[in-house]
């Protein structure tokens, strides 16, 4: 399993007191992979850019496909911009690929036989391990489900990141979260000011 698996994981765990955006998600997976790729030494973070090395096999095909769309040209990619790019529907992309691995299974909330379904982890060897992780406060792991919102009730301390790339990545995930909240509750008073004026005095 993969960071970014670990983390969907994570958010999907029906004991959590907190709902992901998937959007928001869609950011943390997209640097989740980027964290990976420098784990695998795939990449290297030089100032706010990405500099992809050899194309590895990763066997992932989520990871595969991440490493496929690095861009290889100099002056390279920025790793804001590689968020939003590869981030767009990612979070769709992993629940479909973990659901079709057996990772996720569909569930009926409610008590109508055609209630909305639910997607929850299915108790496997790579579910624990993801738990095992986030039990341990793995450090990776921490930094970017807080950055979504998770954090458990856990102490106030932050996740120690003992690589300045990581840290790098994670502090660019922040941001990149922040400014979609931003751009959500620009658009939430837009809406409620156009609604006011067609209500009218």
């Amino acid at each position: 399993m993969t960071t970014a698996k670990d983390l969907f994981i994570i958010t999907m765990d029906p004991s959590s007191k907190h709902s992901v955006g998937q959007g928001d998600l869609s950011l943390a997976l997209a640097g989740a992979e980027l964290i990976d790729l420098i784990g695998a030494e795939a990449v290297a973070v030089d100032g706010d850019r990405i500099v992809p090395g050899e194309l590895p096999t990763l066997d992932d095909r989520l990871m595969d496909q991440a490493a496929a769309e690095l861009t290889r040209q100099a002056p390279y990619e920025r790793i804001e911009d590689w968020l939003w790019r590869r981030g767009e529907d990612l979070s769709a992309a992993y629940q479909a690929a973990l659901e079709e691995d057996g990772e996720l299974a569909r569930k009926r909330s409610g008590r109508l036989p055609f209630g909305a379904d639910r997607v929850e982890p299915v108790d496997t060897p790579a579910h624990r391990r993801a738990a095992d992780r986030w039990r341990e406060k793995e450090p990776v792991l921490t930094a970017l489900a807080s950055v979504v919102g998770i954090d458990d009730d856990r102490s106030g301390e932050e996740p120690g990141l003992d690589d300045e790339a990581v840290t790098t990545v994670v502090a660019v995930v922040h941001d990149a979260v922040m400014e979609l909240e931003a751009v959500r509750q620009r658009r939430s008073i837009e809406n409620a000011a156009f609604a006011n004026l067609w209500r009218g005095p």
